[in-house]
């Protein structure tokens, strides 16, 4: 009995230092580009990201990241292209409309500088993945009084690492290069804390 009521108050404790932030949907990006034909690179942007960090207030590399961005909402601002990528031949967006990530490591660097690591899944397909972030120090937004900070993640990965083959061979290579690099920009909305129950 003292065992679990020592561990209920352990878990208390753990919780009570993780404050939720809510990802601002209408302050989020998630942007990237690839190679085209070897000699350009076509930039886009997906759709809707939604999620939560668990900032740890007295150790941030305990902190916890969730994320998930709509697929449908891709855009090149080329609509036959953006079919395409939503297709069967690429991301599938009716089969896996959704992409996620959740992290299981936080480490931090010199300055407002972290890296996170955590698990990606693309097209039903989950890898490993490591993102440089910017954190900025807490605001008030002048209109919600809410406290907000904005964060910056940048990485790079192998779209046929995650099941996205398709191709065309050219006489100076391929089509669409292997490499997309990703930047995720968005601001952070610290969850009002619940009002104490009577």
């Amino acid at each position: 009995m003292k065992l679990l009521l020592a561990s209920s108050l352990l878990f208390s404790a753990v919780a009570a230092a993780a404050t939720p932030w809510d990802i601002d949907p209408g302050h989020a990006t998630a942007n990237f580009s690839v190679r085209h034909m070897m000699v350009s690179d076509v930039h886009g942007s997906l759709g809707e990201v939604k999620g939560v960090v668990d900032f740890d207030e007295k150790d941030i590399t305990k902190s916890k990241v969730e994320a998930t961005i709509d697929v449908a909402g891709i855009s090149t601002k080329n609509q036959k292209r953006d079919d395409h990528l939503r297709s069967p031949d690429f991301l599938e967006a009716a089969k896996f409309p959704a992409i996620t990530f959740k992290s299981t490591k936080i480490e931090k660097g010199s300055g407002d500088a972290l890296t996170v690591t955590g698990d990606l899944t693309i097209h039903g397909t989950t890898k490993s993945v490591t993102l440089k972030t910017t954190l900025s120090a807490e605001v008030a937004n002048p209109f919600s009084k809410a406290i907000t900070r904005g964060a910056v993640a940048t990485t790079a990965i192998s779209r046929e690492a995650f099941g996205l083959v398709w191709n065309m061979p050219l006489a100076n290579g391929v089509l669409v290069g292997d490499e997309i690099k990703i930047e995720l920009e968005f601001e952070l909305i610290k969850r009002a804390p619940k009002p104490a129950t009577k």
